[in-house]
């Protein structure tokens, strides 16, 4: 990383690196920007590579926002918009870029050193959440095939289709009112709180968490009316992830020694799993919600009625949460 400070009327340049030759360059008679730092007129991809926290750094030991800054003369003032200038040229068209390149490089490098403290049980989950999610994705990038279940007056809609190796698979598609900020907090900030506004859940339980992304999690759901599916359980790994404005929450079927099968419930199987959430294209201030789901309830059901119960799941789930966002955090009773 590169530091900038300024001493007496002389800017310097520390590198952790090249500390020596920084220095050497700052006590030129004919010091410039580009001859104080020679290292920052390599290629933008070197400098993007090496300096992701120049612009922070600078500000920060640099002092731009102090009022002695705004009255420098001389060659002080000079370094400082010559610095300017550079961080500009590496920004690209706009700032948002060298952003955008910020966030991803810190993002891997954080992911890259958690990955490094985690044991082999725990990199096991990281991995199945990863792979709930890509999957998830490929499912739902692939629009063609998809038969429609149930569509209500209000636009939400409910499709499925079959797929190899998996079975039927149901994708749940509305919009809904509220941000998409709060209702990832809701459904993943206040995962354990579901059982409080949904009647088709008893209960969720957060067994691990692993890093910021990554946990076990064990749910109960209720048995449907007329007691036609009883009541299921399932552990599960899920995955949560914000990709600028889309957030994810991924899962499927796991095993966790903290939660061996359950007497009185039937241990179901889910996966891959996956809520998708991103700023309406109508209007930024509602969400685009879909909700891929794939179960196997186990047992001796037949396969109309999964598909009915899995279906209308999907649109309760919608009302549900609807309901829960407008009436602010009042508990919904189940008749």
């Amino acid at each position: 990383m590169v530091q900038f400070y300024l001493r007496g009327d002389e800017p310097v340049a520390l590198y952790d690196w090249d500390y020596k030759g920084a220095e050497k360059a700052s006590r030129s008679s004919d010091t410039t920007f580009t001859s104080l730092c020679p290292y920052f007129t390599r290629s933008p991809s070197f400098v993007r590579r090496n300096f992701i926290m120049l612009p922070a750094t600078f500000k920060l030991c640099a002092g731009i926002s102090y009022r002695h800054m705004r009255n420098m003369t001389g060659l002080r003032k000079n370094a400082m918009i010559a610095i300017h200038h550079e961080l500009n040229k590496l920004s690209g068209p706009g700032p948002s870029a060298w952003i955008r390149h910020v966030r991803r490089r810190s993002s891997l490098l954080s992911s890259r050193i958690e990955e490094e403290t985690y044991n082999e049980a725990e990199q096991c989950y990281v991995q199945q959440g990863q792979e709930a999610l890509q999957k998830s994705i490929s499912i739902l990038s692939d629009q063609d095939g998809w038969q429609t279940e149930i569509e209500t007056a209000n636009g939400d809609k409910v499709m499925s289709k079959v797929l190899p190796d998996i079975g039927k698979v149901f994708k749940l598609e509305v919009v809904l009112e509220q941000q998409t900020d709060d209702l990832y907090e809701e459904l993943v900030e206040n995962m354990e709180q579901m059982g409080e506004w949904n009647p088709n859940v008893k209960r969720v339980k957060i067994l691990q968490k692993i890093g910021p992304e990554t946990m076990i999690t064990h749910e109960v759901s209720a048995e449907t009316p007329g007691n036609v599916v009883g009541p299921r359980d399932f552990v599960s790994v899920r995955c949560a992830k914000r990709r600028g404005s889309t957030c994810f929450l991924a899962g499927m079927s796991t095993q966790h020694p903290g939660m061996p099968e359950q007497r009185g419930f039937v241990r179901a199987e889910n996966g891959p799993t996956c809520i998708v959430m991103r700023p309406s294209a109508d209007d930024p201030n509602k969400t685009k919600f879909t909700w891929l789901l794939s179960l196997d309830l186990k047992g001796w059901i037949p396969k109309t009625v999964i598909n009915r119960v899995l279906s209308q799941t999907q649109v309760d789930f919608a009302n549900h949460l609807r309901h829960r966002m407008t009436s602010g955090g009042e508990a919904v009773i189940a008749c």
